[in-house]
Parts: structure tokens; C-alpha cells; sequence
């Protein structure tokens, strides 16, 4: 079977461009009919496998409206204890590869997910459609794509999804990671000695998630003035970079940025951060971030093309249904309501959708909740005249804080805000609190060493940054809070300084306790009293908003 890396090695270029990345010139219609003959051939996997029937509760559906209509919506507890006791037996197809994201405390510790042969095969071209989309600026583009890239190794282990996905890139392009010798280093250490080797080698890409890219390129520029360049002396390329680097930094009258010592090429990640640090990222990396929704249990579902818009839904990994935010709030009452979806040639731009995901090509995930909701921004992509509907990541869907008055505040929102403050800061935690029997957004912040602000200046100007942002999203903070504030002089509020190094103790501890890699940071949204005080923040009387009323609110 031809693979990317062979066309690439041949120099067949159009063949590798059209493998890849000849889903964006399908048509809706052509795009629906792969999406529905693979389900077809996916559902005869699932009734001839144990696990295949137990998911689908004895029903044998047909077709792609029966397996809708029979077969329920599943949870990863719906696969338990076969997945978490790495059963191929009971599987519809051979395991290739099994990978780990985060469980759920008390319930199961981690999730493991199968992936067939056929599933990476498959893979292998979505990560060339990566590679290219990120380092070409027209269609058919593929100048920019060559073996032996540099690449920096701050992506997880192999076992988990973005290691995979970096193992899957790695097979497309063969390129080299830096450090070369990474095996058993902490993220922080393969960090710095990754940058260290790229000072001779040279960087082309970077991949990971957005906050994690801008934490290294500002840390870089923090230290760009303290660099000791005397080690570089018998290593003449290094030597020119980093002198030329300097040239550029002192003519433009600022520090040192990674974009002065590498002509980076590409730069690739997804998560909730992507919005809050894309600018970040282009302004320390000299290159646009290309946006990916991708999770460990589907793979990547969407990214984005050259144009750095929305992203564009991808068609041979999994078969996606779409929940409407309106029957979401409905099953939210009533968990017992089994909600109704609509396909991707239904949904309607502007809306927003749970979505589903059924792993094609043998894997076991079948109409499973990953617990996202995205936004539709357009139903085509005009100025690429791509002809499939172009999506955003919003939120997780139960992350959500509901303050009366204030509107519904989510992660990014709240990220977004505190990011533009222009505030230095390690990391926060927010929750909604009563507060002088007003419901108010508490926010933990721990400030970076040598930041002196109060309380309340972090508050007023996080407070204003709301404001902005409600001309860019329309949430209708400003209509509702503006109001309240000219009369009552409400500012529905509340900072808490955390303790240098609350988090770094918080992680440590975590650590100590043996916690898995996905629950050693604590949870942006809705802290618990318990991680609270770990981080030293004090306990005021609290009323953290439920799952509940954020339907009902929802449903007035």
C-alpha cells in the first residue's frame, strides 16, 4: 500500500497533495456519502465483536438511519471494564496500537482507546494534510514539505494521544526531534536541551498545545539577554544564528525572540488555549498557528488550512452526529431524555453542537460523547470554496460558570479575559461563589515572581476585559452588567493572590501521590474545597453552579 512518506520520497507531489488533502475539494454531498459507506462497513464490524453488540444494546441496524434510531449514545463507562483491562478479544478489528488519555477520578483512573491498522493507515494521511496545510500559503502547494525537519519534542509519551499523533506526523515526513536524545528527560529538561540543539541544528516546527508553545517562546525571550554566547565560539553556524538574531532584536529595540534565530515553518496544536494564545504565538514564533480539534479518542476530526480560519471537518476517521445546544439543555434536565442529532448536511451556522463521534475502520467508540461542544461559524469556506461546513472549538460542555446578570462564562472566555490583561501570571482556577448573597465569579490567580498588583486591580481590569470581549462574542455581558453597574455599582468579581508556587507545590504533591499525567494540574472551571485549599486559596461560602441550572438558564 502507498504511503505519504513514499510519494514524498518519489518526488510525486500532486499524488501526496491529493491523498492528503483531497477531502477539502470535496463536495457536502460527496463528503456524506464517505461518511455513511464507511459507517455501513463499520456497523458489520461492531455486530460480529462482543463489545460491538454489548455498546449497541443487541441492535443490528441496517442502515445509517437505524443505527441512529436503535443504538444508544455511549459514555467511556459504556466500555468498562474491556477497555480498561485492554481486551482485544471482544474487539472489531485488530489492535494496532492502544492509547491513554485521562480517566475520571474515582471511577476509572485512565482511558485507554484501540486503533486499528486500517484507523492509522488513515491517520498517516490526515497528519500529512498537517504538515502541508501548515506550510503552504496556496492549493497544491507542496514546496514546504521535505525530510529531516527539525522538530521540537515537547509533545507527551508515546502512549498518549498527542504522542501519538507525533508518532503519526514523524511516520509522513521523517523528521528529526530535538533533543535527539529525549528518551527519560522531564518536559522541562527536553525543552531546554531541545533549544539548545536547534541553536546548531536549526528549528523547522513546533507542535503542542498553544499555552505550553508561548510559555517556551517567553521564557526564551526572558533569558535572551543573559545568553552566554562564549560556548558557541567553536560552532560557526550557531555563532551567525545567534549573532544575526541579536542584529535583529537590537534594531527593532527589543529582547531576543525565537522568530530571530529560526525561520519556523510550521507550527500546529489545538485545545481550549488555542484562541487566547494565537497571537502570542505569532508574535514569538514569527509563524501563524494552524488549529487543530483533535482528541485521543478520535484523532484529529477538524483543522484548519492555509487560510488560518476555520477549521474544516475531515471525513475518513470518524462518523460525526451533532447534538443541538437546545435538546443538550433538555437531557441536562432529564438524563433518562435520549437527545436528537442531526448530521453534518444539517447543521446550521452560528449554532452550537455537542458532538459524537463513531471510530471508523474497526475502532470501538460508537455515537460516544467526547463532551465537546463547537461552534458552527459557516457552512463553506468561500474564499478556499471549500464546500464542508467550517467549525470552532467552544467549550467542554459542562464547563461552564452561570452568573446572573453576568451571562455564561466558559474557559476560553475567562482564559481569554485574564490573558489580556496583560497581567504576568502562572495559572488561576475560577468558580462561581456567593459573595455577599450575590452570585460572583471567584478567581484564584497565582502571579508570576516579582509581580506586584492587588486583589482588586487584578479584578477591575479582568472585569474590563469581559467588556471588551463581549463586542467580539456577543454573550451579553455588557447589556446585562453595564446596566447593573452604572446603578449599583456592581462588580460581580472576586480575585484571591495565591501563594508564590501554589501550583508548582500543588503538582508536586500531586505527583507524590502517584496521580496520572491528565490529573496532576487542578481543573480550571469549578475547583473543589479540597484542591482550593491545596492551593492555598481560603474558603468563603460557595455555590458552585450546577450542570442543572445551567440548562434551565438555557431554556427560558
Amino acid at each position: 500500500m502507498t504511503r505519504p512518506i513514499d510519494l514524498l520520497r518519489q518526488g510525486r507531489k500532486e499524488e501526496l497533495w491529493q491523498m492528503c488533502c483531497g477531502f477539502i475539494d470535496l463536495s457536502l454531498e460527496q463528503f456524506m456519502d464517505i461518511q455513511k459507506r464507511l459507517l455501513l462497513e463499520q456497523i458489520e464490524l461492531l455486530k460480529n465483536c462482543e463489545l460491538g453488540r454489548k455498546v449497541m444494546r443487541g441492535a443490528m441496524p441496517t442502515t445509517v438511519e437505524e443505527f441512529r434510531e436503535q443504538v444508544p449514545l455511549t459514555t467511556y463507562g459504556d466500555y468498562l471494564p474491556e477497555l480498561a483491562e485492554k481486551r482485544e478479544d471482544v474487539l472489531p478489528a485488530k489492535v494496532a496500537k492502544w492509547v491513554r488519555t485521562s480517566g475520571r477520578t474515582g471511577e476509572y483512573p485512565v482511558k485507554w482507546v484501540p486503533f486499528s491498522e486500517n484507523f492509522i493507515c488513515e491517520y498517516e494521511k490526515i497528519g500529512g494534510a498537517i504538515m502541508l496545510c501548515a506550510s503552504c500559503d496556496r492549493r497544491g502547494d507542496t514546496s514546504g514539505l521535505r525530510e529531516h525537519q527539525k522538530v521540537l519534542s515537547i509533545m507527551g509519551p508515546p502512549e498518549y494521544g498527542s504522542g501519538m499523533g507525533l508518532s503519526i506526523a514523524r511516520q509522513v515526513v521523517n523528521y528529526d526531534l530535538l533533543p535527539s536524545n529525549a528518551e527519560g528527560m522531564s518536559f522541562e529538561a527536553r525543552s531546554r536541551a531541545g533549544l539548545k540543539e536547534a541553536m546548531y541544528r536549526g528549528l523547522d516546527g513546533l507542535g503542542g498545545l498553544p499555552s505550553v508553545l508561548a510559555t517556551i517562546g517567553e521564557q526564551f525571550k526572558q533569558h535572551s539577554g543573559k545568553r552566554n554566547i562564549r560556548p558557541l565560539l567553536s560552532h560557526p553556524k550557531a555563532l551567525f544564528r545567534v549573532t544575526k538574531a541579536l542584529i535583529k532584536s537590537k534594531l527593532a529595540r527589543r529582547a531576543m525572540l525565537p522568530r530571530d534565530l529560526w525561520s519556523i515553518k510550521w507550527i500546529a496544536g489545538g485545545g481550549t488555549d488555542s484562541a487566547v494564545f494565537k497571537e502570542k504565538l505569532t508574535e514569538l514564533w514569527g509563524k501563524p498557528l494552524l488549529e487543530l480539534y483533535c482528541g485521543t479518542e478520535g484523532g484529529v476530526c477538524a483543522m484548519q488550512t492555509w487560510d488560518y480560519e476555520g477549521m474544516t471537518f475531515i471525513p475518513n476517521l470518524n462518523f460525526y452526529e451533532f447534538i443541538p445546544e437546545r435538546e443538550w439543555s433538555k437531557w441536562q434536565l432529564d438524563h433518562s431524555y435520549q437527545p436528537k442529532t442531526v448530521l453534518l448536511d444539517e447543521v446550521k451556522a452560528g449554532e452550537n453542537y455537542e458532538i459524537l463521534i463513531t471510530n471508523l475502520h474497526g475502532g470501538i467508540l460508537t455515537r460516544y460523547r467526547v463532551g465537546d461542544m463547537v461552534r458552527i461559524t459557516s457552512l463553506r469556506n468561500e474564499k478556499l470554496n471549500i464546500d464542508i461546513p467550517q467549525m470552532v472549538f467552544e467549550r467542554r460542555a459542562d464547563d461552564l460558570i452561570e452568573i446572573p446578570g453576568f451571562g455564561r462564562l466558559t474557559e476560553k472566555l475567562i482564559w481569554q479575559a485574564i490573558q489580556n490583561t496583560g497581567i504576568p501570571y502562572v495559572d488561576w482556577t475560577a468558580r462561581k461563589e456567593m459573595i455577599n448573597d450575590r452570585g460572583a465569579l471567584h478567581l484564584s490567580l497565582e502571579l508570576k515572581e516579582g509581580y506586584i498588583a492587588s486583589e482588586q486591580g487584578v479584578a477591575a481590569a479582568v472585569y474590563e476585559q469581559f467588556k471588551k470581549l463581549d463586542t467580539v462574542y456577543d454573550y451579553n455581558f455588557y447589556k446585562t452588567m453595564g446596566d447593573m453597574e452604572g446603578m449599583l455599582g456592581l462588580k460581580p468579581i472576586q480575585v484571591t493572590l495565591l501563594p508564590q508556587g501554589a501550583f508548582a507545590s500543588y503538582i508536586s504533591q500531586r505527583q507524590a501521590e502517584g496521580a496520572d499525567l491528565g490529573h496532576i494540574k487542578p481543573p480550571h472551571i469549578n475547583p473543589s474545597d479540597e484542591i482550593l485549599s491545596m492551593l492555598g486559596s481560603p474558603r468563603v461560602e460557595v455555590e458552585v453552579v450546577s450542570a442543572t441550572e445551567v440548562a434551565r438558564a438555557a431554556t427560558r
